[in-house]
Parts: structure tokens; C-alpha cells; sequence
């Protein structure tokens, strides 16, 4: 029996199945994990105890710091987008349709999408190293020990910068996201004015899809900023431990984004 409890252990398909409950079991804890400290952080948030001058601080660092790589990743996606739609467009005669076909994708979608996943590339892996740098080096047990909540002082002026900021970063991104589409829609086709364009984006364009696209940047925002926060965390084990915490944040706020943004396709447009 002994021998053949070894043996079973020794199996592909035991050590399969043991890596898929293992990570199952670190995707219900991490999730519990995650919701316990926003329930914390939200706490802090009713009873007004913000600390405003470190919201200013990663305000800045979300939205300032941001911006060139995110207008970049935007306005590139929209001229993709723009270069490879305008020419079909005005073969079947739909000339009139290039601005509101862009607009409409671009704010729905790629403007909010694109946004988080460069934030996410930049902010939120820099939150989840900053937040594991001070886990691993004691400096959040040091706080503990003089009885200040990480949470108040840590996460919830991230959490609260994502939250106001994202929603102008999206804003700016996805404007000049439309500008670029219009431009290259110019040159990828004949025809195609920029009066034309413009009318086009205008009657497309509806202030019931801008209204979900800042709630949903604002959802982002904080999502990001709240995994990021809660990875770095629970870090520990020193530099190998910063790398795993980072890696987990930006894995995860992939996931977070994604999953946030079906809720909002299936509520609001299914």
C-alpha cells in the first residue's frame, strides 16, 4: 500500500492535479485577501481619515507619470485601428461612419482598456515593488509597531488616487486617441475630410457612453491600485520575494481589469 502511494505521488497526472489545487487554493486566498483589505481601506474612506497630502503625492505619480506612455499606447492603437478600418470603410461606401466607428471604439473600449493596461505596466508594478520593498525590509512592521495602519497611510491614498485620477487619464487619452484616428484616417483614404470625420464622431457619440466609460476608468483605478497595493503586501523572502509580489500584481490586475470590464459590457450594453 505504502509502495503504491509512492508510486501514485510519482505520477503526471498527481502532480498535475496537486499544481491545480495549489493554485487554486492561492486564487481563493488572494481574492479573500484582496476584499478583506478593501473592506479595511473603505472604513478609513466612510470615516473620512485620508491623509490628502499623500493623495496628491500618488496622484500625481498616477496621472502625471503616466500620461507619455499611455497617450503613446492609445493614439498608436486608434492610428492601427483607423489605418486598417478607413480604407474598407470608404470601399463599401461607409465614408460618413470612419469618425463614429473609431469614437465609438475607442471610448467603449481601447481608450479604458489601453489606459489600464499601461498604467498597470507602469504604476501598478511600481505600487506592488514599493509596498514589497517595505514588507520585506520591516519598515510596515516598524509602522505597526508605532500603531499606524499600512491601510490608512498605504493603501487607501493609492487606492484613492487611482480612483480620481484614471478617469482623467482616459479622458486625454482617448481624445487624442480620436484626433490621431482622424488624422490617419485623412491620409489612409480618399474622401475622407475632416469635416467629415468630425461630423461623423459627433453623431455617434453619446453622453450615456462617456458617463460609463469614466465610471468604469474610476473602477480601474481602483482595482489597479488595490491589488498592487495588497501583492506587495504580502511579499516576503526578500528580493526573489519583491520580483514574485510585482509579477502577481500585474497578473492579476490584467485579470481584474478584464473581468471588470465584461461586468460592465454585460450590464450596460448586453
Amino acid at each position: 500500500m505504502a509502495n503504491l502511494k509512492l508510486y501514485l505521488k510519482q505520477t503526471i497526472t498527481y502532480q498535475v492535479s496537486l499544481m491545480i489545487l495549489r493554485n487554486v487554493r492561492e486564487f481563493f486566498e488572494t481574492f479573500g485577501d484582496i476584499a478583506y483589505r478593501f473592506f479595511l481601506v473603505l472604513k478609513y474612506l466612510i470615516s473620512f481619515q485620508i491623509n490628502w497630502k499623500q493623495v496628491f503625492e500618488q496622484s500625481s505619480k498616477f496621472a502625471v507619470d503616466s500620461l507619455p506612455i499611455t497617450l503613446s499606447i492609445v493614439s498608436m492603437t486608434a492610428i492601427i485601428l483607423a489605418m486598417q478600418v478607413a480604407p474598407e470603410m470608404v470601399k463599401q461606401g461607409g465614408k460618413d461612419y470612419i469618425g463614429m466607428l473609431v469614437s465609438l471604439t475607442m471610448i467603449r473600449e481601447i481608450g479604458v482598456i489601453m489606459s489600464g493596461f499601461a498604467i498597470i505596466s507602469m504604476i501598478g508594478s511600481s505600487q506592488a515593488s514599493e509596498l514589497a520593498t517595505m514588507k520585506v525590509t520591516d519598515q510596515i512592521d516598524a509602522m505597526k509597531a508605532l500603531k499606524v495602519s499600512p491601510f490608512k497611510y498605504l493603501f487607501l491614498p493609492r487606492i484613492l488616487a487611482g480612483a480620481l485620477m484614471m478617469p482623467f487619464v482616459v479622458i486625454l487619452s482617448s481624445t487624442i486617441g480620436i484626433i490621431a484616428g482622424g488624422l490617419t484616417a485623412m491620409s489612409a483614404a480618399k474622401d475622407v475630410t475632416w469635416l467629415c470625420y468630425i461630423t461623423s464622431v459627433w453623431q455617434g457619440l453619446y453622453i450615456r457612453d462617456i458617463n460609463i466609460m469614466l465610471l468604469k476608468a474610476s473602477c480601474f483605478g481602483m482595482a489597479i491600485s488595490l491589488i498592487s497595493s495588497s501583492c506587495g503586501y504580502d511579499a516576503k523572502g526578500g528580493a526573489k520575494g519583491v520580483g514574485i509580489a510585482t509579477t502577481k500584481a500585474v497578473v492579476w490586475s490584467f485579470v481584474a481589469i478584464v473581468v471588470i470590464d465584461c461586468i460592465f459590457a454585460a450590464a450596460f450594453y448586453f
